[in-house]
């Protein structure tokens, strides 16, 4: 059924007069007239009494043109719809965040979405761990993640060549973050200005799990050996319990920078004397090119503050 003859039939509805909807339509009288008796023999209802001087819808025209109204309005929804799509500004994005980004760049990013894409289904996961995000990344849980690759390797976990998770993704760097020392107030260092990493080795450390293959767990074993020294490892599964558990007096850590944002009290954030950094990274499927996907990817890259770089392509 064609959408243009069921708009001749709504305009002959509403005028009642061959000549005004022909001309309201811009088509000429005998073709309007042929129309309408194609779509009355497609329905087998009359849906006109016509007589030299008037054309009167019928009962069963009455009817009909509810239904062509509701068509015509579905089809105008759907165009719109399908115009909004295309261009990014509706639709549903995942996007997962990595212990620190989830307290300064996962807020950001909610409101920014909320301000310049209303419409689009904003779901986010904060406090995982890279790995974790890596996994669900390729398995189409998210569509975004913010995660710290490793340096040396840019390992994806444990994933065998050729199984279903082995799939190409990209990665952006987005920022470096400076590591800090995490103490608790009543440590005799909280004081200070800048914290030696060597003053630090007979303390226990509080870091992300091992088993789970954590980026910062490496990243701290990594640090502390360029001290000179082999942490005792006390293991916690999130960020926020890392710094719980230093508040606690259970020992220090090394957090990136933006963990002051969570705001916890009982502990201080020192610079290092070393520099030691690590990075912050926006990965997405290679081959995803939704246009909700990639205007969110942009609104992160515009809360960061950053230039993507040249994207990495790990396979």
């Amino acid at each position: 059924m064609d959408p243009r003859v069921l708009q001749l039939f709504l305009t002959l509805a509403d005028e009642q007069h061959y000549g005004r909807a022909a001309k309201r339509s811009h088509i000429a009288q005998p073709a309007l007239s042929q129309h309408i008796i194609q779509l009355e023999a497609e329905l087998g209802v009359r849906l006109f009494d016509r007589s030299t001087r008037r054309v009167v819808i019928t009962e069963a025209g009455t009817r009909f043109a509810e239904h062509a109204r509701r068509i015509i309005d579905s089809l105008k929804h759907a165009k719109a719809d399908m115009r909004a799509f295309a261009s990014g500004y509706t639709g549903r994005v995942s996007v997962g965040f990595v212990g620190t980004a989830t307290y300064d760049v996962l807020p950001l990013l909610a409101h920014r979405v909320r301000e310049q894409l209303p419409d689009i289904d904003l779901e986010l996961r904060g406090e995982l761990l890279t790995p974790q995000l890596l996994d669900g990344l390729s398995a189409g849980v998210y569509d975004l993640v913010l995660v710290r690759p490793r340096v040396s390797d840019h390992h994806l976990g444990d994933r065998s060549p050729g199984s279903d998770e082995d799939q190409e993704l990209v990665f952006e760097r987005l920022r470096t973050e400076r590591l800090m020392a995490v103490l608790p107030v009543s440590s005799p260092m909280a004081e200070r200005n800048v914290v030696d990493l060597s003053d630090l080795a007979a303390e226990p450390f509080v870091t992300h799990p091992s088993k789970a293959r954590s980026t910062m767990h490496r990243r701290v074993i990594d640090a502390c050996a360029s001290a000179g020294f082999t942490p005792h490892t006390i293991e916690v599964s999130e960020t926020a319990t890392l710094v719980v558990s230093v508040a606690a007096g259970l020992g220090v850590a090394l957090a990136p920078e933006p963990v002051r944002h969570l705001g916890l009290d009982g502990v201080v954030y020192k610079p290092l004397a070393t520099t030691e950094t690590v990075e912050l990274s926006l990965a997405r499927r290679k081959n995803d090119m939704a246009p909700a996907v990639s205007a969110v990817a942009a609104l992160v890259r515009s809360v960061v503050r950053t230039e993507p770089p040249e994207d990495q392509v790990l396979t």
